[in-house]
């Protein structure tokens, strides 16, 4: 008997083997994801080749720029601009308490860190496009109902990136001020702050300077700013002024990041 299994082995799959057949496996799953996907997003080549020439003819319209509401279209790029540091402002104060709960480091009781975690994640969940849309129908049509579109999914996350910052700090210093009988408020002001600080203004600086981007559009569900007057000019076909509006937000959004990368490297 024992001659017979040495002479015929069990069949054994090897490690690499195994290897390889999950590996596949993952392949054909994702493969069959993205033809799933494709096949809901109805991905038609064909229809963008076709509607190339519609854009082309659209391009040539719209030069020269139309000008002659620069003053009115500086404006509203100004509106945007409030919205979105208003609303990242909002947003910093709403983090600095949710921050604190949800890193497990400073979190006053762990009953509340994971409904707490909870909430950042649902804030986060929800663009700010869908908070505008809500909150005009509460507040009325303008700009302050995108400052707390911005405001709400802004806090979630920051203070989810903020609460990440504040696990990831040193505990020396948190131990050593805990030994000498401080209170917590004592502890995170004098201990945890100084040491995480920088990371915490970069991760506002990055949110504003993303708010700033994603405004731009805000006024399409009448959130006032730039983005109203874009829609307007994409509905009446007014494409020489639609030019001007999209030069307005290229320059501003370029200056916004150009700023904000400057105020992170003043950081590190």
């Amino acid at each position: 008997m024992r001659d017979a299994a040495f002479l015929y082995p069990e069949p054994r799959i090897s490690w690499r083997s195994g290897r390889r057949l999950r590996f596949l496996a993952v392949l054909l799953a994702i493969a069959a994801l993205y033809a799933v996907s494709f096949d809901l997003a109805q991905v038609d080549p064909a229809r963008l080749w076709s509607g190339l020439p519609r854009l082309a003819h659209w391009a040539a319209k719209a030069w020269p720029p139309d000008v002659s509401e620069l003053d009115r279209l500086l404006l509203r790029a100004g509106e945007t601009l409030a919205m979105a540091t208003i609303g990242t402002t909002f947003a910093a104060l709403l983090a600095v308490p949710l921050c604190i709960v949800a890193a497990r480091n400073t979190t006053p009781s762990r009953l509340l860190y994971a409904p707490t975690r909870w909430l950042l994640d649902s804030l986060r969940g929800v663009d700010s496009f869908v908070f505008a849309l809500i909150f005009v129908a509460a507040v009325g049509l303008g700009p302050f109902a995108g400052v707390l579109g911005v405001a709400l999914h802004s806090a979630g996350s920051i203070a989810k990136l903020w609460s990440e910052a504040i696990e990831s700090a040193a505990p020396e210093p948190l131990d050593a001020v805990r030994m000498t009988g401080a209170q917590r408020l004592k502890i995170i002001s004098y201990a945890l702050l100084p040491d995480v600080m920088p990371s915490l203004a970069s991760v506002a600086l990055y949110m504003w300077e993303f708010n700033v981007r994603s405004s731009t559009v805000l006024g399409v569900v009448g959130a006032g700013g730039i983005g109203q007057e874009l829609k307007n000019s994409v509905d009446l076909l007014l494409f020489p002024r639609l030019f001007t509006i999209l030069l307005i937000i290229l320059v501003m959004v370029t200056m916004i990041d150009q700023l904000s990368a400057w105020l992170r490297r003043r950081l590190v």
